[in-house]
């Protein structure tokens, strides 16, 4: 009866060792594949075995919607509708794609919550590196099974324009006194920010939506799928973002 009571207590740790193993595996295979940008067909495969893997120790569990809440930095992704602004980046040397990252917002929600996609940018010489703007994709979403969110896309946001000293330089010269107008064009260039509904084709339909399945969820992952053939998403926990 003793034995039996140690291997009981001892299983847990055990396991929770053998998942850090496995979702250390996961983040080194998709470590030099900047996001799925480049990753090979074979590289492909041996990710997704081991995702396979993570997913397998939280299946069936409902959202932990207090876990899900907060930033989560994007590391690896099939979905298109991502590669291809990777892929612009990597076609138009002046274009540069930052930091990817999804904020959920659901810490005192049951049933929903909100999400914003955060693509940071910049174009060359005329922003910031890597950081110059921020283009945000917001969406309610909504609990629709024990694993499965349903995201409705309501906007698309332009702001936090950070343009370069070069810039800057060209507008308002340092070594001129800076004019009223000069001024004023500066802060609209910082103050700027662009609103875009996003309106369904359908009109019987309010917004663009669709169904995102939460495969695995702790403390600092979080595997998700596109319902429909969108892709695989891998997330590790950022530090809070302020929007």
């Amino acid at each position: 009866m003793p034995h039996f009571v140690s291997t009981v207590i001892n299983a847990e740790p055990a396991i929770d060792f053998e998942l850090e193993n496995k979702k250390h595996d996961l983040l080194r295979a998709v470590q030099d594949t900047e996001r799925g940008f480049k990753a090979t067909a074979e590289q492909r495969s041996s990710i997704e075995e081991a995702l396979v893997t993570v997913e397998g120790y939280d299946a069936g569990r409902p959202i932990d919607m207090l876990q899900l809440d907060g930033t989560w930095r994007l590391q690896y992704t099939t979905a298109p509708d991502v590669l291809i602004l990777i892929e612009a980046a990597a076609r138009l040397p002046f274009l540069q794609v930052g930091q990817i990252f999804q904020k959920f917002e659901c810490r005192d929600l049951l049933v929903g919550g909100f999400v914003r996609n955060v693509i940071k940018w910049s174009i060359e010489n005329l922003l910031e590196e890597q950081e110059g703007a921020t283009l945000l994709v917001s969406a309610k979403f909504s609990v629709v099974s024990r694993r499965n969110i349903y995201l409705q896309f309501e906007e698309v946001t332009l702001r936090d324009i950070l343009i370069s000293e070069e810039l800057q330089a060209l507008i308002a010269p340092a070594i001129l006194p800076r004019s009223f107008i000069s001024l004023q064009i500066l802060q609209f260039i910082r103050a700027f920010k662009a609103q875009i509904p996003i309106v369904s084709p359908d009109p019987r339909r309010q917004s663009v939506g669709g169904l995102y399945y939460l495969s695995y969820l702790d403390n600092n992952m979080l595997l998700g799928r596109s319902v429909g053939g969108g892709g695989v998403f891998v997330f590790t926990r950022a530090q809070p973002l302020v929007l």
